[in-house]
């Protein structure tokens, strides 16, 4: 019996890539190229499936131009490199990778947050550059986190695993933000209170963000928004570059508007605005905040399960368009 054949876009565990192997006849990226939409369209030709990261585009143009592609395991929670609608409509099914990342992610985030709050990156540059020859009673004086008000924008599993690191690690108090309330009993477990957004925005002395990109949530944190905030508070972004206006946090942070901001998601990323690069008061990392070795095992564990159940007929365990399922 023929074997599906599949693309696997980026360099990935080879235990994994073994794994697939066995089931399907693989094409893998072991120099982890960075193809073009044509290189990746031309990849793609005569494949039933693709195994996808965050940077892998699947749009309308690359569906129209693979029309044997039947489903693509994105390995990452996040899809907004998939146009959903396109793909559900062309009747490819798309999938990703939730839960497996939450703890990790949170804890990253919080990571973020202390040291963004703390000016650790500051002052370790100033260390480094041998500038440190006295001690004195401001040097590096940063903000509070115990005891402080934490905000959180966007209330899913990492937003809530933060929420219960601040609470219950900190005796921070906890206010959020989200689409939709959650119900009251995970509030309590989380001990976090509902707010408006312009009140979470006013009130909050460390805000973390933790929303899923779409059009609607683009520059959701903008010049308007900003200028809610205290000038000692500190802004934490571990969810999607665009949800931020790097240009507009850039000008806060210069002008001391805000204090702080922590950000491992970037518009346009891998680039990153110079203007953030030339400021002091920004902690920066390239888009790691799930970057555990077990974890990013389970997040490629997934997205395989995904490919091989799809192909053996069974149910995906993490569909996003699973109307496409019901139509086969």
């Amino acid at each position: 019996m023929t074997k599906p054949k599949i693309l696997i876009a980026r360099a990935v565990f080879m235990e994994v890539i073994a794994r697939l192997e066995q089931h399907f006849d693989v094409e893998s990226n072991p120099l982890d190229e960075v193809w073009s939409q044509a290189q990746l369209i031309a990849r793609l030709q005569g494949k039933q499936g693709a195994f996808t990261t965050g940077g892998d585009r699947i749009d309308a143009s690359v569906l129209a131009a693979c029309p044997e592609l039947k489903i693509c395991a994105n390995m990452a929670v996040g899809y907004n490199n998939f146009d959903l609608a396109a793909m559900t409509q062309a009747g490819v099914l798309a999938t990703n990778a939730p839960a497996v990342l939450t703890e990790t992610t949170a804890d990253f985030g919080f990571a973020l947050l202390m040291a963004t709050a703390r000016r650790i990156t500051e002052s370790e540059h100033y260390l480094r550059a041998g500038k440190w020859n006295k001690w004195s009673f401001d040097m590096f004086a940063g903000a509070d986190i115990h005891g402080s008000t934490l905000g959180v924008l966007g209330m899913g599993r990492i937003g809530q695993g933060i929420a219960r690191r601040g609470a219950l690690g900190f005796g921070m108090n906890v206010i959020y933000h989200n689409r939709t309330r959650l119900d009251a009993a995970l509030e309590a477990e989380c001990k976090a209170r509902y707010v408006s957004k312009d009140e979470l925005l006013k009130t909050a002395d460390h805000l973390v963000l933790v929303l899923p990109y779409s059009a609607a949530s683009h520059h959701t944190i903008g010049a308007a928004e900003l200028a809610l905030m205290k000038p000692t508070a500190t802004l934490v972004n571990i969810a999607r570059g665009g949800i931020v206006d790097d240009v507009a946090l850039a000008a806060a942070l210069a002008g001391k508007r805000i204090a702080a901001a922590g950000l491992d998601v970037f518009e346009g990323e891998p680039a990153v605005h110079p203007d953030l690069l030339a400021l002091s008061n920004v902690v920066l990392t390239p888009h790691i905040a799930s970057a555990t070795r077990p974890t990013r095992l389970a997040m490629a564990n997934l997205a395989a399960d995904n490919l091989l159940a799809f192909f053996s007929g069974q149910q995906p365990l993490t569909p996003l368009n699973s109307e496409v399922l019901a139509a086969r």
